[in-house]
């Protein structure tokens, strides 16, 4: 999960974060899982995948990747970047409204300032595409999709203080997918496998 594109060992601060990242307790609806870390992006980065499940069937996938460079970065304004990739399927009609890059782009900014999270250069795409089959594929039905792709900079002290943006990550891939924010006073479970429990709800 954790990469470094050198043989000096991962700083305390990274070595926080990460440990943030791996015991974060994430909504029931999300499998989250490491995956291999980009190498060449920053000094030292890790990753986890997910899946927004729901009775069993997939709605919703995402990426996160955390770099760190103890030197700074211009582009960050930081030492630490959160990069996120969400896509979920959506209703073909969605896909023609002209605020939908708009509506998209506001689910990661409202998740952030919901859940508190101190952050600063967001920066990111909304893309939406639909498809129709033809031919001898006619009877397949109209597919439509989102995805979010964004980056943003986490204001960590040593390292800690990342609780926050992985709530709002995980509520960025649930919304992306169409579910309800979390009731008020429901704790997620402190689990990287939990059974989904919620049904669908289009926007």
């Amino acid at each position: 999960m954790v990469a470094r594109s050198d043989a000096a060992p991962a700083p305390d601060a990274f070595r926080r974060a990460v440990q943030d990242l791996m015991s974060a307790p994430w909504r029931p609806e999300l499998e989250v899982d490491e995956m291999p870390a980009p190498q060449r992006i920053a000094p030292f980065s890790a990753a986890v995948t997910a899946d927004v499940l729901v009775a069993g069937d997939e709605v919703g996938s995402g990426r996160l990747v955390l770099l760190h460079d103890p030197a700074g970065n211009a582009a960050w304004e930081g030492t630490f970047r959160c990069v996120t990739f969400a896509r979920a399927d959506v209703d073909p009609e969605m896909v023609t409204d002209p605020l939908l890059a708009q509506v998209g782009w506001s689910w990661l900014l409202d998740a952030l300032a919901a859940h508190g999270a101190d952050f600063g250069a967001p920066s990111g795409t909304v893309t939406s595409v639909a498809s129709e089959s033809f031919g001898g594929m006619a009877e397949e039905p109209p597919r439509a999709e989102i995805e979010v792709r964004a980056s943003w900079t986490p204001q960590l002290v040593d390292g800690v203080g990342l609780a926050p943006h992985l709530a709002a990550w995980s509520e960025l891939l649930c919304t992306t997918a169409g579910l309800p924010p979390l009731p008020a006073g429901v704790v997620p479970m402190p689990s990287r496998r939990t059974p989904p429990s919620r049904s669908p709800r289009r926007r």
